[in-house]
């Protein structure tokens, strides 16, 4: 039998759908995002709240005991030291849901994901 997945279209119907708590939290990561990389724009990717600048840029999303953020592969490989601490994957990092969310990280992850799709898309204009 399929179980049916809820269909999320914005950032805000997604974070709609978990305790005060958790919103409080998923509002907080997604501030954190938004005054980093002002000009990202916010669409549902994979049916997660997702940033995009010239390529998805980040990703992030709520589970029982954590917050999955998924800043790509290079992302996680540029401060591994500094996320040695958490549990993840190579594309993924899980926050402790009951644990304050590292937002100085965060930001210099985001950053340097910025860096990475900017100098991407200026490879691609100058090829063209």
């Amino acid at each position: 039998m399929e179980t049916r997945r809820p269909h999320f279209n914005t950032i805000d119907e997604y974070i709609a759908t978990f305790p005060l708590e958790v919103q409080k939290i998923l509002n907080s990561l997604r501030q954190t995002i938004h005054a980093t990389a002002p000009q990202a724009t916010e669409k549902i990717s994979y049916q997660m709240p997702t940033f995009f600048l010239h390529g998805n840029l980040v990703h992030f999303a709520a589970y029982k005991n954590h917050i999955g953020f998924y800043p790509a592969p290079s992302g996680i490989e540029q401060f591994a030291g500094e996320l040695s601490r958490y549990e993840g994957s190579k594309g993924a990092i899980r926050f402790p849901i009951d644990q304050p969310l590292p937002l100085d990280l965060i930001t210099r992850i985001v950053k340097y994901r910025v860096g990475e799709n900017l100098a991407k898309a200026d490879k691609k204009t100058k090829r063209k």
